[in-house]
């Protein structure tokens, strides 16, 4: 172990997992607490905050707790500050809120210190802010203002990257919200290790955490991400803070999207939609219809799902490809899906619908750089699959959800009716639904097929 750490007043010496948080007094290849290998860093213990500890004033005394019952605790009402973009106020479940703490997470040149520097700047008027970079010097976030027409008065810049230096200086300014980019930068002077390091990462986040809850201020941290997508550090980070924020979107697309994967304050797998112009980040209002291809002609393998992130129903474009396969094994490759889901709705498809794709390779894709998490994109898969194996376009306007099970059943799904309306707005004619789904009234301009097999609906087309 690189080490360093000594056994003096700040503390002694632990080694922390960074899976779980677990520590232990030695160094061991596995994590005795949830097993995982070499996942043990080499950490300190710092002292419980005293009178003379250097930020004392961040946590209670233990004199001050209680034992209260529930039922004598009034129930808080949390203020929330509008963040000045629709999108970004609807995954953090309807803006700031004062004292919480937001993990914002994506690959390099996403654009999470842009759409902060926006938000920063949209604030600026009516509250106090501060900007800690420990990646950028003022002169090169002042270009980047100047470049997207952003005002800089009123937004107060703070190039640190040692918290002891930090808090302070932030309990002096006093800001409504602070934002610091990145914590992978940070460093504290407790702990020996290079900055970015699990132990530096785990440290100085508690350090910013305390501040937050004592103070009042809302905290947004930038986090870099490892190579399987990720937040880079410990895991007990995310456990840290109130909401986590994940940016998503291809390489070569100008559409962002921000999924929230934790949030205390709103609800999860909340989507919000911008598209990435010369001049920053812009919200994105209707994002059903710029994951619509509009085909001008029919074309087989495509079929529009219904699907719903978080509280607003989406429509997106599932696409699929059945090609002869000349290897031992057929591939079976997914974008924006499942692949495990994918092998099992086909060994449905062949079980149920008596289609073998077992000399078939398969392809699914979800246009747009949408990742679909639920359950209702099966019914979507396969009408895809059946249309490109067989050559035959599918309707233009169909749209499709519901879940399939093993059994061949297609299982209703939740929030039927807003799937209904969303497809309905868009022109859409006719839909194919579960028949636990269907609507008690006929709907308005909508066709709706009910199908509660899977042979009956590949019969439907």
């Amino acid at each position: 172990m690189s080490g360093g750490i000594g056994t003096g007043k700040s503390g002694k010496r632990l080694y922390t997992c960074s899976e779980c948080g677990g520590q232990c007094p030695k160094w061991s290849g596995q994590c005795p607490d949830c097993k995982a290998w070499n996942s043990l860093e080499e950490t300190v213990a710092v002292p419980r905050s005293g009178p003379g500890s250097r930020f004392a004033g961040y946590t209670g005394s233990a004199a001050q707790a209680q034992i209260r019952t529930l039922a004598s605790v009034e129930p808080g009402t949390e203020r929330k500050t509008s963040t000045g973009t629709g999108e970004l106020d609807r995954v953090l479940g309807g803006g700031l809120v004062a004292g919480s703490v937001v993990l914002i997470g994506g690959d390099p040149g996403i654009g999470k210190s842009t759409l902060l520097l926006q938000t920063l700047s949209s604030l600026a008027s009516t509250r106090k802010n501060l900007y800690v970079s420990g990646e950028e010097s003022p002169e090169q976030i002042s270009l980047r203002a100047s470049r997207l027409g952003l005002a800089g008065n009123g937004l107060q810049l703070l190039p640190e990257t040692c918290v002891e230096r930090i808090l302070p200086l932030a309990q002096q300014a006093q800001p409504d919200v602070m934002v610091v980019d990145s914590i992978q930068t940070l460093y504290t002077e407790l702990l020996q290790s290079a900055p970015g390091s699990v132990a530096q990462v785990r440290e100085s986040a508690a350090q910013l955490v305390r501040f937050a809850k004592h103070s009042g201020t809302a905290v947004l941290l930038v986090g870099h991400v490892t190579k399987d997508g990720s937040l880079a550090g410990p895991r007990v980070l995310e456990h840290m803070v109130d909401t986590v924020l994940y940016f998503e979107g291809e390489a070569g697309s100008r559409f962002r999207l921000i999924r929230a994967i934790k949030n205390r304050f709103g609800a999860v797998n909340e989507l919000g939609v911008f598209a990435m112009t010369d001049k920053g980040l812009k919200e994105v209002s209707n994002p059903s219809s710029i994951f619509l291809s509009r085909h001008g002609e029919e074309v087989s393998g495509s079929v529009i799902l219904v699907t719903r992130e978080g509280t607003r129903p989406l429509l997106v474009e599932v696409q699929a490809l059945v090609d002869e396969s000349h290897l031992a094994n057929p591939r079976r490759v997914t974008l924006g899906l499942e692949q495990n889901r994918l092998a099992m709705l086909l060994a449905v498809l062949h079980r149920h619908g008596g289609i073998p794709m077992f000399d078939r390779d398969v392809f699914v894709n979800v246009v747009g750089g949408v990742r679909i998490t639920e359950t209702a994109a099966d019914l979507a898969v396969l009408l895809a699959v059946m249309s490109s194996f067989r050559d035959r376009p599918l309707p233009v306007d169909l749209a499709v959800f519901g879940e399939v099970g093993l059994a061949g059943e297609i299982r209703p799904v939740p929030n039927g009716e807003d799937r209904l309306r969303e497809a309905a707005k868009h022109g859409f004619k006719r839909v194919i639904l579960p028949k636990a789904n269907a609507p008690k009234r006929p709907a308005k301009g909508l066709d709706v097929i009910a199908a509660e097999r899977l042979s009956e609906a590949l019969e439907a087309i």
